[in-house]
């Protein structure tokens, strides 16, 4: 059965671009365009890990990592940002809200296969 992961970014362009990298690696992909949205589909479909951009609007990736760490479904899913950020404050803070891994955009399609079959239990 293939892994179910959400992926969540405000560029319509940037979501294609996971999704795709993902689908043809043989992940099933949700996606949405922020946090708010994100919490929305993750009523109705479970996934197995999430990939979050950090600046978004509505909600922020570091907001939607601490809402699903509050939530016990999600406490210990694999949660990565795939960010242009990558200053080492702005890690240590996705770090502190629950973030496991920190992916720099634009992303290396086959690192992030790597990473997400990684954190999935997959490699």
């Amino acid at each position: 059965m293939p892994k179910t992961i959400l992926a969540v970014d405000d560029s319509k362009t940037m979501r294609e671009m996971v999704s795709f990298t993902l689908i043809e690696a043989g992940f099933n992909v949700i996606d949405a365009e922020d946090g708010k949205q994100a919490v929305e589909k993750l009523k109705a479909t479970r996934v197995d890990a999430v990939i979050t951009d950090l600046n978004m609007p509505n909600m922020n990736g570091y907001e939607l990592i601490r809402h699903l760490r509050a939530d016990p479904a999600y406490k210990l899913a694999p949660i990565l940002m795939l960010t242009t950020e990558g200053d080492d404050t702005k890690k240590q803070e996705g770090k502190s809200a629950g973030a496991t891994g920190w992916i720099v955009k634009p992303f290396n399609p086959e690192k992030l296969v790597q990473v997400v079959k990684k954190i999935c239990g997959d490699a």
